[in-house]
């Protein structure tokens, strides 16, 4: 009896910079098959992953081809607004399921907790003297326990429709994507910056990722399920793509 061995993917990865017309550019050369271009958030800086096998002349040949491609895209980043870093006090504005919401910070003896009030504060109750660490520490906790709270519906609501199911619904904060699926162990991750967007936001990103358990690649099958249970899915993309807020990115 022959045994077949999958062979172990190498994962060392040759870091270079180079410059074309004057733009810098990092490039990564992995155990990949493809190329892959990317513009990342916040500033719009260019990375481009390539397959070892892949000689440097090649890789300019490509970056030059996808010239106009990423002055575009990097002109976007930097017309783009930024949001400010939050510092936790009264009169400053969050987002918070598409809505911007004004905080009301309030000195409280007991254990911290934050709620909505009149749909137009976010009430923070906290303690005397806590530092921006203790204030942001509770809040992303609030934030993260919001958008647990939204997915555990949209979750069940879509995987019965769609007919298909997720073994683990993790969130976490990611720089480049607003979701992220592991195909082979049914994980799916949320970005916890989507607690800021409209519910219906949300929802395409649950559908999205849900899609990857059916059809792995952004092909034409891939779309027509998404034109199915989503049908203005293309407009929801543009909008998270467009975002101020962390400028996550999804395909």
């Amino acid at each position: 009896m022959f045994k077949f061995f999958k062979k172990k993917r190498d994962k060392t990865v040759i870091k270079s910079e180079i410059i074309i017309s004057g733009f810098n550019i990092t490039v990564l050369k992995k155990d990949i098959k493809n190329l892959h271009l990317n513009i990342l958030p916040p500033d719009g800086k260019i990375r481009v992953s390539a397959p070892k096998r892949m000689d440097d002349s090649s890789v300019r040949v490509f970056i030059i081809s996808k010239l106009p491609w990423i002055e575009k895209h990097v002109n976007s980043f930097k017309e783009r607004p930024r949001e400010t870093p939050k510092e936790y006090v009264s009169g400053e504005g969050h987002y918070f399921k598409g809505e911007i919401y004004l905080l009301n910070v309030i000195e409280y003896s007991g254990k911290p907790y934050i709620i909505i009030n009149n749909n137009k504060n976010i009430d923070f109750y906290v303690k005397k003297n806590a530092d921006l660490e203790e204030k942001k520490k509770v809040f992303l906790r609030w934030q993260r326990e919001e958008l647990a709270k939204e997915l555990f519906g949209i979750f069940n609501k879509w995987q019965e429709i769609m007919g298909v199911s997720a073994n683990e619904i993790r969130i976490k904060r990611m720089k480049t994507k607003w979701g992220t699926c592991n195909i082979k162990a049914k994980r799916i991750w949320i970005n916890l910056e989507l607690i800021k967007k409209p519910v219906y936001c949300i929802e395409y990103i649950v559908v999205h990722e849900l899609t990857h358990l059916i059809e792995i690649n952004h092909n034409k099958r891939f779309k027509e399920i998404m034109d199915k249970f989503i049908p203005l899915w293309r407009n929801y993309k543009k909008e998270l793509n467009g975002s101020i807020l962390q400028g996550s990115k999804i395909l």
